[in-house]
């Protein structure tokens, strides 16, 4: 592999306890938003992916009494990567556990896993349609593709609230979960990043341009600027501007990018808007914040 040179790679441009809270634009904004949205979705999807079915049967008394999820099932996984996704679904398992025993939290919402769902977003991220539509359940590769959308941008919004949240409680908390959460997207970046020059079957496109097109989709959606990058980056953006590969993704000093709770309510609704439900969360998000900025209709 030629990390110098990536094959057909798309370089985007440069451009129970004290209830935790933290605040931002003038409103208190309770920890679960940043906890709970991106856990049920994680717990979710990695459950199917591994084990053929979700909380419903693995914790069923997590979910709170939420909306079964839509479209998830097993993946065609090789063994290697079965066993690392069913550790990624056990360890949301806990972290449900985990806030559920410090915060009241909500119901799980409604999650759309299915293939299509999946489809449409790797569609947006290219501005066309695959053809065939993109299955994320349909080997190992398309899998951890489908997983660089998820667990990123809950870890920026960790970030992003960390420095705001008010009790000692919540920091533990948040931070516990950081740590985990960045082992997770460290370790399905460096998988990915094995294969990065290679082409995803059947199309002529490499895993590089996957993941930097999901990157510059979610900068376009977030609309707050870089905090996202791909697997191979203008050397400019490199660690230290000195190469173009990039396993892990951080600032101009390698830090972690944040997040606000507005920009990830964007992201993972695929609308760029905070008021309009879609993608895996088609009757938008649980908890106070999120369910402000809805009208009735999607109740």
């Amino acid at each position: 592999m030629n990390m110098l040179s990536p094959k057909s790679s798309y370089i985007p441009p440069l451009d129970k306890h004290q209830y935790p809270t933290w605040k931002f634009s003038g409103l208190t904004i309770e920890c679960p938003f940043a906890t709970l949205q991106p856990q049920y979705l994680e717990a979710e999807f990695f459950s199917y992916g591994a084990l053929g079915h979700g909380l419903d049967l693995v914790a069923p008394e997590l979910p709170g009494g939420g909306t079964t999820p839509i479209g998830g099932k097993k993946a065609n996984l090789d063994d290697f990567t079965q066993d690392v996704i069913l550790q990624f679904g056990f360890q949301e398992v806990g972290h449900l556990k985990a806030i559920k025993n410090s915060v009241k939290g909500f119901p799980r919402p409604q999650l759309d896993l299915s293939a299509s769902s999946f489809a449409k977003t790797i569609n947006h991220a290219f501005g066309k349609p695959l053809e065939p539509p993109f299955d994320p359940y349909a080997n190992s590769i398309n899998y951890f593709i489908a997983s660089y959308l998820i667990p990123y941008v809950g870890l920026t919004g960790y970030v992003g609230a960390n420095p705001n949240l008010q009790s000692a409680v919540s920091k533990r908390l948040v931070a516990g979960l950081l740590g985990v959460e960045s082992g997770q997207d460290a370790i399905i970046r460096g998988l990915l990043f094995e294969h990065v020059d290679e082409n995803v079957s059947p199309y002529e496109i490499t895993v590089a341009e996957f993941t930097n097109r999901i990157s510059h989709l979610r900068n376009t959606l977030g609309n707050a600027g870089l905090k996202d990058e791909g697997l191979i980056v203008p050397i400019a953006l490199g660690a230290e501007g000195k190469v173009i590969g990039n396993v892990l993704a951080g600032d101009k000093f390698s830090v972690a990018y944040d997040r606000t709770p507005e920009e990830i309510l964007r992201i993972i609704y695929g609308s760029g808007n905070a008021s309009v439900p879609g993608g895996f969360y088609p009757r938008g998000a649980n908890g106070r914040f999120a369910r402000s900025y809805l009208n009735s209709a999607y109740y």
